[in-house]
């Protein structure tokens, strides 16, 4: 059996797991509490971050054909970085991805501690009662209180749980660290355009070599963009599910947080503590996509800027016409786009907080 088919068997066997055992029980229990919203909102929540996983998930296996590619022009840079400068450029900002990652799966990592705790307890609570507590209540079409039924559906539910977790953060690090990768390559791209012009305007370097070097690097600038437009495709769609389902699980944590705080509801430190790490992981999904965009907008139109930076002036007209092109195609920015409908950047991180804020404030009036 070929990789592909491994693969693709592998994935509908996960999907259908996250599916039966924690997406569906999840929207049914929305159902069933429909007209309490405190009890809506939180099923509400982890459904959005269930479906998250679902659909990040899907698209990184449909689109998996060209984020191979992608990932063959990441090694290639990596294997073929030709000085010492351009490698520390790479690596400077590898740092800086490798960091949001770990932040990403720290926050992550905690907030599943407290959850298999929770459910631990909650486990040994159901095990000699009649009417056991699942992870995500759901009437299945066998006997859950029964054993060994019980015992195995609750396994599966808290392993699909913290997978749930696990595909998130590690989409959403992919994305990150190669959307920050792209940025290396644009600053290496500016550093070689500058020290070429150098060249030709000390006479270093000849006209058609100068020309040849040229064609190089703005074969790489299209690669480049090639890649950068590849991955906005491949998940603009979900982010935009992201997006959207961001705002509203901002809103519905700070809810659940301010309505335990507001009513003196007694509640575990425990839960207390898993929520506050939810509504982090959250933020830190959102800021890591916001950062990366911010980062890419930001190089992709610096490289414009490199050409007016290096002594064009001191070349001939007719070779300085040739920057023209790049100088001209470096104004329209790489983006990270949700649904076409707005741009990912640190902007649109505030605006989707300051948004949520607002959905709470409406969903408080409602209470009251």
């Amino acid at each position: 059996m070929s990789d592909s088919h491994r693969l693709s068997i592998r994935f509908v066997i996960v999907s259908c797991f996250l599916c039966l055992y924690v997406f569906m029980p999840q929207i049914t229990n929305v159902m069933l509490a429909w007209g309490n919203i405190t009890r809506m909102v939180e099923n509400i929540t982890a459904a959005n971050y269930s479906l998250l996983a679902l659909c990040k998930l899907i698209s990184t296996w449909y689109h998996g054909k060209t984020l191979r590619g992608v990932m063959a022009m990441v090694m290639t840079d990596w294997l073929t970085s030709k000085n010492d400068g351009e490698r520390n450029t790479m690596l400077n900002i590898a740092r800086r991805g490798r960091t949001l990652s770990l932040r990403c799966y720290g926050v992550a990592g905690f907030g599943c501690m407290f959850f298999l705790f929770m459910n631990f307890l909650k486990f040994r609570r159901s095990m000699h009662q009649p009417q056991r507590i699942l992870v995500y209540h759901f009437s299945y079409l066998y006997n859950i209180n029964k054993s060994p039924n019980y015992e195995i559906t609750f396994f599966i539910q808290i392993l699909c749980g913290l997978y749930t977790a696990l595909v998130n953060s590690s989409i959403d690090s992919f994305v990150s660290i190669i959307l920050l990768h792209i940025c290396a390559q644009l600053i290496n791209l500016r550093t070689a355009l500058r020290n070429v012009v150098d060249e030709l305007a000390k006479g270093s370097i000849s006209s058609s070599e100068f020309k040849k070097e040229l064609g190089a690097i703005t074969m790489r600038h299209i690669n480049l963009i090639r890649n950068a437009k590849a991955v906005d495709s491949c998940y603009s769609l979900v982010l935009f599910i992201h997006m959207f389902a961001a705002t509203f699980q901002l809103c519905f944590e700070s809810f659940q947080i301010y309505t335990i705080v507001s009513n003196h509801f007694n509640v575990s430190i425990i839960k207390m503590a898993f929520l506050l790490l939810y509504l982090g992981t959250v933020l830190t999904h959102l800021y890591i996509y916001c950062y990366s965009a911010e980062r890419l907008l930001i190089e992709s139109t610096s490289l414009a800027y490199g050409v007016y930076e290096c002594k064009w002036y001191d070349i001939s007209p007719k070779d300085a016409k040739s920057l023209m092109f790049m100088a001209y195609r470096s104004t329209i920015p790489l983006r990270l786009t949700a649904g076409k409908f707005g741009t990912f950047s640190l902007e649109m991180f505030g605006t989707t907080v300051k948004t949520s804020m607002g959905y709470l404030s409406a969903l408080l009036t409602m209470m009251d």
